[in-house]
Parts: C-alpha cells; structure tokens; sequence
C-alpha cells in the first residue's frame, strides 16, 4: 500500500487547458475555489487534450482549503467528510478516480488556519483511455456543514507510460447497508462474467472501500472487517478494511478524534485503493470475480461501506530496463510529509521499477543547492511494477545549511540502471525545496513528564531516543513510570541528531480529554536555559502516536544563545493539564510585550492578562474543565500571535 504521491511540479497553470512546449506537461483545471458547503454534487465542465500524444505519468492534484461560513453557522470544517472525485467521461463512462477525507479543521487549531491548505495527490494514468476530449469532473460532498474550498488539477506528462491500458469494465460502486439480515451486502457484489479484449497481458482489480456509520458494534466506521475476492469461485485474496496507523497522520493535530484508527480512512488523510492482481488473465480470457463481506448482522443495521471497483486490462510492459524515480520524503516543504521534515542526515527517495527486467543496482547523483555529493550505488533486487524507499547518505551540504532561515534545493536523479544508461531518462529526476533542520546547543535538559494512560497497569506509554546520524542510540528514556516527572541530561558531540518520541497507546501527551490520555510532557532546554526550544512537531502534546525532531549541534562546549539556535516564535503552557497555576514559555521573542488571552471553546475570553516577559505565569484556578486556547497578541503588531491549547483538569 503506497502513501500519498509526494510529486512536485515547479509551475501549475490555472487557465482551463495550458499547453507547455512538445515532450513536456499539459495542465488542466478542472475545479477551481469550489466551495463545498452542504451535502451533494459538484459538477465543473473540463477539456482534456486529444492530441493523439501518449503520456508516461496523469496525475490529479487534490488541494483541499477553507473559506469562512456565513455568520451564524454552527460549524465550519470543523468535521470529517467524505470527498469522493469522479470522471464523468464523453463516452458515457463514469469512475471514481480518487477519495479523500476531510480533517477536523477548526480555524483555531495550529495546523488548520483560514488559510489552510492541503495537497492530496492521485496518480490516474490508468485512467487515460477516458481522460479524452469535453468531459465533466464531478466532487461528490457528503458533508452537513460547509468551510471547505475545493481546487482539482491535472497534469498530462508526456512520455511512454510503464504500460498501455487497453480496456477499462467499471463493476460494483456505491453506498452499501452493512448488517442487514433482510439485504446482505453481498447481494450487491454478486458474480460478474467478463471477457479480456484485444491486447491483454495481464488484468489488475481495483478496490476502494470505506466504512462509515455506527451501529451497536461501532460499524462501520470503528469496527475492523475484512472482504474476500473471489475469481472462479475460488479465493484470491483476503484484506482487512482498517487504518492502523492514524496516529501517525501527516496532518496533525486535528480538532477532533484524528487519532482513532478507521475503516480504512483517517481524518485529513488520502484514502487508499486496493490493488488485486488477477492471475493468469490474458486476451479472450472468459472469467467472473465477486467479492464477499466478513459475515455481519446486526438488529437495527445503520453501517455502510462507500465502494468503487473496477477491472483494469494492461498491455505488455513498454520498457525492458527502466527505474523511475516517483517522489522525496525528505527532505521537502510538502505539508503530506510533514513528520519526516526539516530533516539532517540521509534523504529518503521513493522509486519503482517501471521495465521488464529485474534491477539489481541504480547509482543515484543527488545535491544540495548545486553542491553534489559523493554518488551512491544501490544494490539489491527490485521486480517489476514493485516499489521501494532508498536512502541515501548525509549530504554534507545538508548539516551545513543547518540552522538557516532561507529555502534550499534538494536534487536527485538516476545515473544508471543495472550498469547501463535505463531505457526512458524523463523519469529520473526529481527536485525539491526545503527548510533546514535546527541548530541546538550540544548540552541539552531533557525533562519528561510522564502520563497517565498506560497499557499494562505499571508502565508509562511515552519514551524518548535520541539518535546520532549512523542511527546508534546514543541516550533513552524508556520503561518510566506514570505520573512520574524525570530530568536527563545529555552531552553530544557535533553531529546530526534525531529526537524520538514514541507513545505505544498512540494519545501524545495532551489530547482532547483528560480521560483518555495522559497528562504529560516534554520539554527540550539548553544547558543553563530557562527557555524551552521549539519542538517542529510536538504541538503541546497532541502528537498521537509519536514525533520525529531533527537537529544538528553547534559545538561540544558552551551553551548556545537563542541567536545561535535560530528559534522560530513558539508558545508552551505547562503543566498542561493544569489545575490552578500555569506558566507560559514564549520562545523566539528578543522583547515579549503583548497580550495573552484564555478563549473557550464557544470562542469567549475567559482569562486576560498582559504579558511582558518569555516566562509569564497565568492563575486559572476560576476555569472550569475543559479544552482552552491560549493566544498571545503582540502589543506592536496585532498580526503577530502565537496559540497553543490549554487542558484544565482538576
């Protein structure tokens, strides 16, 4: 299973149809600033282009923004809505080409400001047959409550694709009952006979399902169930409708329930279609598949599951030797790989194999603004159409842009392929930019408040590691008890580091109730500091599963002034929860002089208190329970805040 496609392109049009020079990419836009405000369909007329041309790559590019609702509405993005993309093509044909989900998106929170935007990307080169001539694109919303802009572009890379597609049979969609004894879901994924055209070589199904709705059993949307496809009656695959890993999403923290593992989806996050390879298909192959739900009723069924499939028939593979080189985790300013960033140490690239042959080698060339480093080779034993991560040795350029403000350029590309030049070179570079990693004081205070949620009974779920760049651990804090406060200090050499924060039940430290998570923290200082250092990921505490922090020393002696660190403008209350007293850390600030602010989560100021100085303690002994935000409104520029959130737990 692939996580989101991290393509970037260095300019994207937004006229209707922008053609660039011959070899090169044509844009279309198909939605633009579409704002999605209640349940239903979305319909925009495009022109794709019908030049005869082939493509190697079709990409859609999904950015998904927010508008401000109408005064008095009660809720604006601030919940998780299914966004389903469909092609509505000349020939009749309609297809899902992606599904999305929206995040909880309240203004307030950190990552979702009103200007707010997220790129989602979906590779649709198999659906090319049909992406031709006047068609309609259609976003089907099923949302109750609107805030959410939509913005749909695609990008025609032209090329030889890794395969032709030479037939497209759309089988089972749409919205499903699950639970009925009365309408078994089955029902409506009953057999199909099918015929493989002209030109096939090999035949792939593709599945995209999610579970939605709660029943007595949390189905569908929390219960874990599995479907079963079947091809001439027997069995050919069994896979699960779950997301495990939604603590772990990109876009975090949400203002709602992000962390909970679903049916197949997280909140904010792409949703995942389910490739299924079907075994010995060719042309004139005569065959039917069916898919089968893991048995289920229940007595009053309110369970659904959104379901699109389709059989995708391939020609023979186009390219003999060939290495394509798909996308950068880091390092990269893309908001979809946001925990893997700013990073030191060794890039990780993204490729496939897009020939016939086996590869067993690629030497790589990659650089940091123009400066290469030493080429790498790659050795191991990759088949065709499977992909893989590479990474790559610590450029030195990138520990020394370390601690800079600006933005840099990161380069790979392919050199050769097996010890020869691959047969298509178009696919094998791949730039980005990126924001440097930290520079922090070499003697560090690492102070850990433990939480309160624990898996056995005796232990805390939070740790720490921290890791120098040949990834030895060089210190841990593991195995702690709970609600228990611990102090470590550490002495490094000048290296790249890596700070990991793991939390085994998946609920950071601060969540949305105290009931359920933790009461802890972490908090990273220089040696003789008094001042916390922002933490890119850590956002009071609301992490989920865990965060990753990059950073390179600046020397084995001294401790580093807030200058030196080059600190980004942060905000920090602990202890979060509190009770009575809280004290407010602003970081990155010469000369603090504004306004702190206590907002409720109906939007009213509760506490207010001048703040002169980067420590700054607050009583909120008068506050009731609940989940607060603390903003801080500089006294000479009133577009200068800083906000985090504030849990009161007596």
């Amino acid at each position: 299973m692939k996580k989101t496609f991290y393509l970037f392109f260095v300019a994207m049009c937004i006229s209707l149809v922008s053609r660039a020079t011959a070899g090169d990419t044509t844009f279309v836009q198909a939605q633009y600033g579409t704002q999605l405000s209640w349940y239903g369909n979305y319909d925009t007329a495009v022109l794709f282009p019908n030049s005869g041309k082939t493509y190697r790559k079709i990409l859609m590019t999904f950015t998904l923004g927010k508008y401000h609702c109408p005064t008095g509405s009660t809720y604006c993005g601030d919940w998780d809505y299914t966004v389903q993309t469909f092609l509505m093509a000349k020939t009749g044909d309609t297809m899902e080409l992606g599904r999305l989900i929206t995040p909880y998106a309240n203004a307030g929170n950190p990552r979702t400001p009103w200007a707010w935007t997220q790129r989602y990307y979906f590779d649709v080169t198999d659906f090319y047959p049909l992406l031709k001539d006047s068609a309609k694109i259609r976003i089907l919303y099923s949302g109750y409550s609107g805030g959410f802009t939509a913005d749909v572009k695609f990008a025609f890379i032209e090329g030889t694709p890794d395969r032709n597609v030479v037939g497209i049979k759309r089988l089972w969609n749409g919205t499903f009952t699950y639970g009925s004894a009365t309408d078994p879901i089955d029902n409506h994924f009953a057999p199909l006979s099918e015929t493989a055209p002209a030109g096939t070589n090999s035949a792939s199904l593709k599945f995209t399902v999610t579970g939605h709705g709660s029943d007595s059993s949390n189905c569908g949307e929390f219960c874990e169930k599995y479907y079963q496809l079947f091809m001439n009656g027997s069995m050919i695959n069994q896979t699960n409708i779950w997301r495990d890993n939604c603590g772990f999403n990109e876009l975090y923290p949400q203002s709602g329930t992000w962390i909970y593992n679903r049916a197949n989806w997280c909140p904010g996050a792409l949703v995942h279609t389910n490739i299924h390879d079907l075994p010995g298909i060719t042309a004139g192959s005569n065959f039917n598949v069916n898919i089968n739900f893991q048995p289920y009723i229940v007595t009053v069924p309110s369970a659904v599951y959104i379901s699109e499939a389709a059989i995708f028939y391939y020609g023979a593979m186009n390219k003999t030797l060939d290495a394509s080189l798909d996308y950068v985790t880091a390092p990269t300013t893309y908001e979809g790989a946001f925990r893997e960033n700013p990073l030191c140490g060794s890039p990780s690239l993204h490729i496939k194999n897009t020939g016939s042959t086996t590869i067993t080698s690629i030497q790589f060339q990659y650089a940091v603004d123009g400066v290469y480093a030493t080429p790498y080779m790659w050795s191991g034993s990759l088949a065709p159409l499977h992909d893989t991560d590479v990474y790559l040795p610590e450029p030195s350029e990138l520990r020394n842009v370390s601690g800079g403000s600006g933005t840099y350029n990161f380069t790979a590309r392919i050199a050769q392929v097996n010890g020869a030049v691959d047969d298509d070179t178009t696919n094998n570079t791949i730039s980005t930019s990126f924001l440097s990693a930290p520079k922090w004081s070499s003697k560090l205070v690492i102070s850990l408040q433990t939480d309160k949620a624990t898996l056995d009974g005796t232990t805390s779920s939070i740790d720490w590691k921290l890791y120098d760049l040949n990834n030895n651990l060089v210190a841990q804090r593991a195995n702690n008890a709970l609600s228990t406060a611990y102090q470590d200090t550490v002495n490094l050499a000048t290296n790249c580091y890596k700070l990991v924060v793991e939390n085994t039940a998946c609920d950071g430290l601060s969540w949305l109730d105290a009931s359920y998570v933790g009461t802890g923290s972490i908090r990273v200082t220089p040696m003789g500091s008094p001042f916390a250092i922002k933490l890119n990921s850590y956002f009071s505490g609301d992490f989920g599963c865990g965060f990753t922090q990059y950073f390179t020393t600046v020397g084995t002696t001294g401790v580093a002034s807030i200058s030196q660190l080059n600190e980004v403008a942060g905000i920090e209350a602990y202890p979060n929860p509190a009770q009575n007293n809280v004290t407010v850390s602003i970081t990155g600030i010469d000369h603090v002089k504004g306004v702190l602010n206590v907002i409720d989560a109906l939007g009213r100021v509760v506490l207010q208190q001048g703040c002169n100085n980067n420590l700054q303690n607050i009583n909120v002994t008068n506050l009731a329970n609940g989940m607060y935000t603390l903003l801080y409104t500089d006294a000479t520029n009133n577009n200068a805040k800083l906000v985090t959130r504030l849990l009161i737990a007596k």
